[in-house]
């Protein structure tokens, strides 16, 4: 049980405090900032867990006066069990939450990219569909946004779209995104009415820092050439587009969205740090072995995760067999519904491979 593990959480908090208190501590500032994100992390998790042992004692309380001669007495401790009984489960969850170890990586910003895959200009149309939903997610989250690169169609989707989500826990929030989405619909060109499957690949990358990621100047080849727009019309008569390839890999970014060369530049290495940087972090992972084989999925952007069945108004999260009937909701940024159930799922099979 959850709270079996309380007498543990408030042992270690109490050595926390005790180590916190020693003057030779703050002579370390590295050990000072762990011990303080560690105590950070372990108050609401004792808190919560308190909650829950209450609800828990409150419940047996109500359930022995429920059996009291008094009729009004024995009906306010009806009343009252089953109010307990909704609040319990609900406590639990946020324990659950509480409970996921850390991801070191969880308080990165990310680099987000999203691509059209099957589908045609179907498939490019829910790339900004979905670009919608995170914009709308992200603003909920007090999150900032900004486009480092897109390719729009002439029908107003994109063929691909990459964004720059900065803010609190962005990356532990939608590490969850990455994979194939498959859209089931009637395109709007579509005159017979028959629903059409599309797919679409996300990926996000936690963003890397310069100085996490190495890269030699012999190994990238820069190209410049003129920004494009939809169907090839060039909108730009100077060369302020950027190509850089990566040559020990054969990672391309190509970034065109800024007035000035340099920019573009900037912004493409930021790119390719960042998939550098998940390329090493998926190695790393595969090394450990069972973390991307978890119940959740791998991660992987060929894996399809996730179909958003538009006439039955229905989202299916294949990874944890979830299924929701508020689509429409979802599509205007209410995420939780679908991010929460992930995190416990994570977290859950995290605390089985702790134990």
């Amino acid at each position: 049980m959850i709270t079996d593990k309380l007498p543990l959480f408030k042992a270690r908090l109490s050595e926390i405090d005790l180590s916190l208190s020693d003057p030779q501590i703050m002579k370390d500032m590295n050990a000072y900032k762990a011990l303080m994100q560690e105590r950070s992390r372990l108050v609401p998790v004792v808190e919560e867990i308190e909650k829950l042992q209450n609800l828990q004692t409150e419940l047996e309380e109500n359930i022995e006066l429920s059996k009291d001669g008094d009729e009004s007495i024995a009906q306010m401790a009806k009343e009252e069990i089953q109010r307990i009984q909704e609040e319990i489960p609900l406590c639990e969850n946020r324990c659950k939450v509480l409970l996921i170890p850390p991801d070191p990586l969880e308080g990165k910003n990310i680099i987000m990219e999203i691509r059209a895959g099957t589908g045609g200009e179907e498939a490019a149309l829910f790339v900004s569909d979905l670009l919608r939903m995170y914009a709308y997610y992200a603003q909920s989250k007090h999150w900032s946004v900004s486009e480092i690169s897109s390719n729009p169609t002439e029908l107003g989707g994109y063929k691909e779209v990459i964004l720059s989500i900065s803010g609190k826990e962005v990356y532990g929030n939608l590490r969850w995104e990455s994979g194939v989405h498959r859209v089931q619909r009637v395109p709007e060109t579509e005159s017979g009415g028959r629903i059409h499957t599309s797919a679409v690949t996300v990926a996000v990358l936690p963003e890397a820092e310069a100085t996490e990621v190495e890269i030699k100047q012999e190994d990238l080849r820069i190209d410049v050439m003129r920004a494009g727009g939809p169907g090839g019309q060039c909108v730009n008569t100077t060369e302020s587009a950027v190509r850089i390839t990566h040559l020990p890999t054969g990672l391309v970014v190509i970034c065109q969205n800024q007035k000035s060369q340099l920019q573009n530049r900037e912004e493409a290495m930021r790119v390719l740090r960042s998939r550098l940087y998940d390329l090493e972090a998926t190695r790393k992972a595969e090394e450990r072995a069972q973390e991307r084989r978890s119940q959740v999925g791998s991660g992987d952007r060929s894996e399809r995760i996730r179909t958003y069945n538009f006439p039955q108004n229905r989202l299916t999260d294949h990874r944890i067999n979830l299924t929701l009937y508020n689509l429409d909701l979802i599509m205007e940024g209410r995420l939780e519904d679908v991010i929460e159930p992930l995190k416990i799922a994570a977290g859950e099979q995290a605390l089985k491979e702790a134990k």
